[in-house]
């Protein structure tokens, strides 16, 4: 039909796609290069702040590095973040470098339908007045993207003092590996914010991909907390050391020791480490992307589980 011709022409592509991986993800790899030199850290790089738009990774690049991101089956190049060193963090005789993103690109979409798709894109963001689209520039969203080209997984973070209780999702989050650290990075405006910096100990629950609609209810105890936990919609079962609710259907609940605590912008960059990791059963995890990556897999009969 002539209508499904025209629709790329006129219609942006969703800019975020929900979809079902089995962890860890292994679609993508992240490759940090600078100096001639390169590190994989598909696994040791996060997003540490929305703005400015950071990423923080355990391996000091120089001052100017680029994130590459390419299919792992493949080894095509999807896309690369141009950074620019901002900051280092010293953790208990490790380093944690934050970069701000400088630039970037991408190459899942032909062009010219990828400069034509971000147009399109941009010109629904400038109308839009969602939280999200008046902390960032469209310019500052397209580069936010492309970092989701390695898939993001979301978890459920729970938060337990005698005064406050809270659970609410999280994507801005990542492991560290070389430093052994873990990192999330919340929005300072978070009503468990100030708690969490002062107990320093939380419960994560990685969600599975059939509780979608329940995991994105919960964001509303981004600005309010909860109630009480039998308010929850599911079971909870108490964390193995710190006694912290989690769901008690997730596929796994980490517990994580929170060690430092950084102002970075419109985001508290907080890095600890894991007092216990229980495995609960297999499953796919709810994970997001960037809605181009999706369109690209899908182009070559690859897509990923939409949920």
């Amino acid at each position: 039909m002539w209508k499904d011709w025209i629709r790329p022409f006129v219609r942006p592509l969703p800019q975020w796609s929900t979809i079902a991986v089995a962890p860890p993800q292994q679609a993508v790899t992240a490759t940090l290069r600078w100096d001639r030199r390169s590190a994989d850290v598909t696994t040791d790089h996060t997003v540490a702040s929305l703005k400015p738009l950071s990423i923080a990774t355990s391996i000091d690049a120089g001052d100017a590095p680029s994130l590459e991101y390419t299919d792992s089956t493949t080894g095509k190049l999807l896309g690369a973040l141009h950074l620019a060193r901002a900051t280092s963090i010293a953790v208990d005789g490790s380093n944690v470098t934050i970069y701000h993103v400088e630039d970037s690109e991408h190459r899942c979409l032909p062009w010219p339908r990828r400069a034509w798709n971000e147009w399109l894109q941009n010109r629904v963001m400038r109308k839009s007045n969602t939280s999200h689209h008046a902390l960032m520039d469209p310019h500052s969203v397209q580069q936010l993207m492309i970092a989701y080209l390695c898939p993001r997984p979301v978890i459920l973070v729970s938060v337990d003092t005698p005064g406050h209780r809270n659970m609410f999702p999280m994507d801005l989050i990542g492991p560290l590996r070389r430093s052994e650290l873990f990192s999330l990075a919340l929005r300072n405006t978070n009503v468990s914010e100030p708690v969490m910096r002062d107990v320093r100990k939380v419960a994560l629950s990685s969600m599975p991909a059939s509780m979608k609609g329940t995991v994105y209810k919960l964001a509303e105890h981004h600005k309010e907390a909860l109630g009480d936990w039998s308010a929850l919609p599911f079971p909870t079962r108490p964390s193995r050391t710190f006694g912290i609710p989690a769901v008690a259907t997730a596929l796994r609940i980490r517990e994580l020791g929170i060690v430092q605590a950084h102002d970075m912008g419109s985001h508290t960059f907080f890095l600890g480490r894991m007092a216990s990791d229980e495995d609960l059963t297999e499953g796919t995890q709810l994970h997001h992307t960037a809605g181009f990556h999706q369109a690209y897999r899908r182009r070559r009969n690859a897509a990923f589980a939409e949920v």
